[in-house]
């Protein structure tokens, strides 16, 4: 039985092959690919079939031709395993079926054409996908790449992009790169908001430190009241907060322990029982740009503030409600890491609810600032069979007086971890 020969290929066709590769194409007795594929090769003898006629039909007939003892070859753009048809054909024929010989894929190009290393640059397709994400990468990430369709162009993301407040930003895009109408520009995010481009293009996305130009401060000087990007460790005062009753905040050092020993990963997800301004919450969801946040709030008057805070951090991936809690969480999906910052005098039944839709590995992290919550917390985790680690941080942040330094210090708070029992990391102790 032949294998099954997957092809990269260029917009620039026949020229884009190896020697073999072309070979390969000229004995083949099915040729499968898009359409433009197949019309670079109009003389072959070979049977075609066009892919936009359905992959899973496709499947059938490349199943039946190899069986058979043809020589079937795959023609894609690029390299078939960048977000292309060599994973669906080896998981549907079996991966000994199949060989891979990849040709220069469209990021390849656009990173040549732009003259820039792609080795430390975010990678991602949103064709035929959503684009909700798209702000969250350029946030987390001085590069970004993505490969476009119709509906998710260019000048569409340019507009998401405006719209969440993002600034210092440079746009490449390389249009048919490889074909003979190859077109290349660099814009800015106003710019390309209001430009057609080809539909076969590469978006590429720096920050203006990587295009060459002035970063955005951090603290959002400079940047005309534009949303800045935000690291790990966003300062207290970021955050729209209740006044004249400040401080219903977890500060930002308390919030930075919590947040380890949450250990949140991309795709989590995440609640946050108690969010008040949601500091908590929001940071987590940056930390899984593809996962989502749920945060519940009891006080009706926190509601226009939290939400404020989301909007300001432009947070797609997290959802807010008005409530008390453990009533309202029985309709959220399960979580990876929860966050209780509050438990309204209900700790025993929240602490069952939260155990009981935590996924297996889960995590939850409790703050309490007083002993009897805090022992509440340890007994009430210990009576469900979880695994408990207690740290207790106390805080003291400089302060000038006069010409001088002293130490201002906060109520100290005690950050409860828990894990099921099968789930906990040996330490040095035990």
């Amino acid at each position: 039985m032949h294998p099954v020969r997957i092809i990269g290929i260029g917009d620039d066709g026949p020229a884009s092959l190896s020697a073999a590769a072309l070979q390969w194409v000229e004995a083949a007795d099915l040729l499968v690919g898009g359409e433009r594929h197949l019309a670079f090769f109009p003389n072959l003898r070979a049977e075609k079939w066009a892919v936009q006629e359905g992959l899973a039909k496709a499947v059938q007939v490349i199943d039946a031709a190899q069986t058979a003892g043809q020589q079937v070859v795959v023609l894609a753009s690029g390299d078939p395993n960048f977000y292309g048809i060599a994973g669906y054909l080896g998981n549907k024929l079996g991966k000994e079926r199949i060989e891979i010989h990849p040709g220069l894929s469209s990021i390849q190009l656009a990173f040549a054409r732009l003259k820039e290393s792609w080795h430390d640059a975010f990678l991602a397709s949103v064709h035929g996908k959503t684009r909700d994400k798209v702000a969250d990468w350029v946030r987390t990430h001085p590069k970004v790449a993505l490969l476009t369709d119709p509906e998710n162009t260019p000048a569409a993301i340019a507009n998401d992009l405006l719209a969440s407040g993002i600034r210092g930003v440079r746009a490449f895009v390389g249009e048919n790169l490889g074909g003979a109408d190859e077109r290349t520009g660099l814009y800015t995010l106003e710019e390309l908001a209001e430009r057609e481009f080809s539909p076969l293009n590469v978006l590429v996305l720096l920050r203006e430190e990587e295009a060459g130009g002035a970063a955005t401060p951090a603290d959002g000087s400079g940047d005309g009241g534009h949303r800045p990007f935000f690291p790990m460790g966003i300062p207290d005062r970021q955050f729209y907060q209740r006044k004249p009753k400040r401080g219903l905040i977890t500060k930002s050092e308390v919030r930075a322990v919590t947040l380890a020993k949450l250990q949140i990963r991309p795709h989590d997800i995440i609640w946050d029982i108690g969010a008040a301004t949601g500091s908590v919450g929001i940071e987590a969801s940056m930390l899984a740009p593809y996962g989502h946040a749920y945060l519940i709030e009891k006080n009706e008057e926190d509601m226009d503030i939290l939400r404020a805070n989301v909007e300001k951090f432009g947070r797609t991936n997290v959802t807010f409600q008005c409530g008390k809690a453990p009533d309202g969480l029985e309709e959220w999906p399960d979580a990876d890491a929860i966050f209780i910052g509050g438990t309204s005098g209900q700790m025993q039944p929240l602490l069952e609810m939260c155990v009981r839709k935590l996924k297996p590995g889960g995590r939850i992290v409790l703050n309490a600032a007083t002993i009897e919550n805090l022992y509440g917390a340890v007994d009430g985790f210990k009576r469900l069979g979880m695994h408990v680690e207690i740290t207790m941080l106390q805080v003291a942040r400089s302060k000038p007086i006069l010409n001088l330094t002293r130490f201002e210090s906060f109520d100290p708070v005690y950050i409860v971890k828990a894990v099921r029992m099968e789930d906990r990391e040996e330490t040095d102790e035990e």
